[in-house]
């Protein structure tokens, strides 16, 4: 049985109870959520080495990081490298988006590296096999996209990204849409490619029971991907994304009949007055399901600084509804990014995951600032480092930037403002 199967009937399950205790929200509350869909809990039942979490309404606002072999010049190596960083960083889940080399084996090494739920976009490895059987990747056959969905269900992938609501209507739609950028989405692409030149519908969409029977045989939670993902601001909520969207909902009803975990993965550029309208329009058209945001960016113009542009994105998408997001790099819309900035990515991500639950009230998210506030108050400069975000940057920052002699902070140094106004209102033991 799924997971949704046991929480349908009442009962409990380890990872149900790990994620309870992890969130601090009660079993029964867990139990219920899974049941309904509001909560997934990304679980491959062939995973061994995995931590589950909880990803939906009531819980803590979770990220994910992308890595994967891109191009002659990736290796696995450089890859495990980046999932090894983004896991010390404090990712909640990974996912390996290689589309060349050794996909079998990429993927291999990253669900061994890990503790946290792996995902995968399968129609990544069915576009490079059919390059490499066929010449084209045009000529890829359905056969060969669902024996890879097949081979990585089976392989002990947690949640599979599939381009299932992108159908010829919407396609068609687009194309009267007049959109500035027709397509972005790698995956989105390749697949309304394959379905105009062989005159075809989408067979992720005309075949989704199958599906749902491979995701129900490994217990595999589904994420439902918008192929109509808009590039940029002046796109954003068009008549295409939104079509996409409603029938998304239907695929979403569905996926929970058979009793299969689904959640929905969102837009990538959103301007701000248009993302709490995104958010509230998947919550109400896909039955509450988890979304599953990327960023999303609020400007088109932030190139070189795009995860400042999603961490503002994800925040305020997280504080509407949404309770995944997937961290954008630095470098996203120029080129991949490198170890450090893979750190940076996840920990901006988590920034914005943390200050959305602090403005949702989530029961808790405000004790770990409280504490921190209180040993600023007392110049306690190593639990600050212990409770920062990144204590690993805070530390550095500390030892290379502030004065030695000094416990106050490098900006004011031996003059504290913070010693002054405690000495005259007395306050500090009172605080303290």
């Amino acid at each position: 049985m799924t997971l949704m199967c046991y929480a349908r009937k009442g009962k409990s399950t380890p990872e149900m109870e790990q994620v309870a205790a992890e969130e601090n929200v009660s079993l029964k509350f867990v139990v219920e959520g899974v049941a309904a869909g509001n909560i997934v809990i990304p679980r491959n039942k062939n995973r061994k080495n995995i931590k589950p979490i909880g990803i939906g309404a009531g819980l803590k606002t979770k990220v994910s990081a992308s890595v994967g072999i891109h191009g002659s010049n990736g290796s696995i190596a450089s890859e495990t490298a980046k999932i090894q960083a983004a896991v010390e960083a404090g990712t909640h889940s990974i996912m390996d988006l290689s589309v060349s080399g050794d996909i079998n084996a990429m993927r291999k090494q990253t669900l061994i590296t890990t503790p946290t739920p792996v995902g995968t976009l399968p129609l990544y490895q069915a576009v490079a096999e059919a390059a490499q059987k066929y010449g084209s990747s045009l000529r890829m056959q359905e056969a060969d996209l669902f024996e890879v969905i097949e081979r990585q269900a089976a392989a002990g992938v947690d949640f599979l990204a599939l381009h299932c609501g992108t159908t010829m209507n919407i396609v068609e739609r687009a194309k009267q849409e007049g959109r500035i950028d027709p397509l972005v989405s790698y995956g989105g692409s390749h697949l309304i490619g394959w379905m105009i030149h062989n005159g075809r519908e989408n067979p992720l969409y005309e075949h989704y029971d199958r599906i749902l029977e491979i995701a129900r045989k490994h217990d595999v939670t589904v994420s439902l991907a918008d192929g109509m993902r808009p590039g940029c601001l002046a796109d954003s909520l068009d008549g295409a994304q939104v079509q996409e969207l409603v029938v998304l909902g239907e695929l979403v009803r569905r996926a929970r009949e058979a009793d299969v975990q689904v959640m929905v993965k969102g837009p990538g550029h959103v301007p701000l007055q248009l993302l709490k309208a995104t958010v509230m329009l998947q919550k109400s058209l896909c039955k509450g399901a988890p979304y599953f945001v990327f960023g999303p960016v609020v400007t088109d113009i932030s190139i070189g600084y795009d995860h400042i542009s999603a961490a503002i994105g994800g925040a305020i998408s997280a504080w509407a509804g949404a309770e995944f997001l997937c961290y954008v790099t630095a470098t996203e819309h120029v080129c991949l990014p490198d170890l450090g900035q893979v750190r940076e990515g996840v920990v901006a991500a988590l920034i914005a995951a943390h200050a959305a639950d602090l403005a949702k009230g989530l029961p808790g998210a405000a004790d770990w600032d409280l504490e921190l506030s209180k040993a600023r108050k007392k110049l306690d400069w190593q639990k600050q480092i212990e409770l920062a975000i990144d204590p690993q940057r805070a530390a550095f920052m500390r030892k290379t930037r502030s004065e030695e002699s000094s416990k106050g902070c490098a900006m004011c140094g031996k003059y504290c403002a913070m010693d002054v106004v405690s000495a005259y209102l007395g306050v500090a033991k009172q605080i303290c």
